[in-house]
């Protein structure tokens, strides 16, 4: 099955009862980055840090039973992660990243996010995702 930001939107919002999909962004299997919850608001992703952070998503980070945690992440989805948290350290400028599993007992992302050097390398010119974010920001 492919997962996409409706079909976490639909697992949110019908399984959890939340009014919308919890994380700002999602990362297909593909490398697509798809808008989840408007920016402008808080995200679901973090109990307790959500107001004031960007929630992203990838498709992925368990194997094929759906439950072990593995870092399957595609070079697409590394390249569109990479290209993302440096338009978002873009916009908001002195933003941090963190993998959930930094704040709770979860295996989430399934990998280390402190190793990725996030919002800092990026060989690619994220301006198309700057504006896309800026817009939403609006």
């Amino acid at each position: 099955m492919a997962i996409d930001a409706e079909t976490v939107r639909g697992w949110h919002v019908n399984g959890n009862g939340w009014s919308d999909i919890g994380y700002h962004f999602f990362i297909k299997r593909d490398g697509t980055i798809e808008e989840g919850r408007s920016i402008k608001k808080s995200g679901a992703h973090t109990k307790g840090l959500n107001t004031g952070s960007i929630g992203v998503c990838y498709a992925g980070g368990v194997s094929l039973d759906g439950k072990t945690p593995e870092d399957n992440r595609t070079d697409a989805q590394k390249q569109a992660l990479v290209l993302l948290t440096k338009a978002i350290s873009e916009v908001f400028k002195g933003v941090t990243f963190h993998g959930h599993n930094e704040f709770s007992s979860k295996a989430c992302p399934s990998f280390d996010v402190s190793k990725e050097n996030y919002g800092k390398k990026c060989e690619d010119n994220p301006e198309h995702l700057i504006k896309a974010i800026k817009e939403m920001c609006k």
